[in-house]
């Protein structure tokens, strides 16, 4: 198992200092964000990880439109702003890019009794996930299902439901688990790692509060124990707030993993 950090966490001015950091503090690789300027930054990426062997271990989201939304223009724009994506991650060796299917409630009509809003989700969302997992095999990639608890989005809250949808569109399409939203969603986390494992491919890491791993009440040793023993070999990414002085929080947090993981 890897360790990564959203670069947004980690301090210093440039790729080469946030890299610099990473590597004194132990840590394996960065998620980055997908904002559209990323697509400029890909060289001094490139160089700062050759520098200090710091990989990119996922793009997070940053694409425009929705995979669910009403209008076809705005689903359009989030397949091309994926495939966008895909495209970088593969230049810069990363695992993949998390994708979090629609956020809020169901933007298309109910057409009951045909089909209620939610079946017809499911049925575009994997059609798309056909054409976006191909695309990601082209370029050797990888969409990462994220699934997102109950009160953030409608579908797919647990990591069993973002598993049957990947299952479903590809062998490029993979999952990932937040223990953050599997705190709020999953009943036996170890459980729906393992029932999930073919396809797992990251995670997030982030106590119930938010919080740094170790800041709340979730268990990570147990389940990152089990992935270790399974011989996970992805990655981790820190996605939560920082307890206190960023460099010094990051230090104390690659304890803690270490500790958790035995890594």
């Amino acid at each position: 198992m890897k360790f990564s950090v959203q670069e947004n966490l980690v301090p210093g001015k440039d790729y080469e200092e946030k890299f610099s950091l990473l590597k004194q503090l132990g840590y394996d690789g960065v998620e980055l964000w997908g904002k559209e300027d990323l697509a400029q930054k890909v060289d001094q990426i490139k160089e700062a990880s050759a520098s200090y062997g710091i990989s990119v271990s996922t793009i997070c989201v940053g694409y425009k439109g929705d995979l669910l939304a009403a209008s076809p223009k705005d689903r359009e724009l989030a397949v091309n702003g994926i495939i966008d994506r895909l495209n970088w991650a593969a230049e810069l060796g990363a695992v993949g890019v998390i994708v979090v299917p629609t956020a809020g409630g169901p933007k298309i009509p109910d057409l009951s009794p045909y089909a209620t809003a939610v079946e017809l989700e499911r049925r575009l969302l994997i059609e798309e996930l056909k054409l976006l997992s191909k695309k990601a095999l082209d370029v050797g990639s990888r969409v990462i299902i994220e699934p997102v608890n109950r009160y953030e989005s409608h579908l797919a809250n647990k990591v069993a439901d973002a598993y049957s949808i990947a299952l479903e569109a590809g062998e490029g399409v993979a999952v990932m688990a937040d223990f953050y939203h599997m705190n709020i969603e999953e009943a036996n986390v170890i459980e729906t790692l393992k029932s999930v494992f073919p396809r797992l491919v990251h995670l997030h890491l982030s106590d119930n509060n938010r919080s740094q791993p170790g800041k709340g009440h979730v268990d990570f040793a147990g389940p990152l124990s089990y992935l270790e023993s399974l011989g996970y070999s992805y990655y981790g990414a820190l996605e939560c707030n920082l307890s206190g002085e960023p460099k010094a929080s990051l230090k104390e947090e690659r304890e803690f993993l270490r500790s958790a993981s035995g890594v």
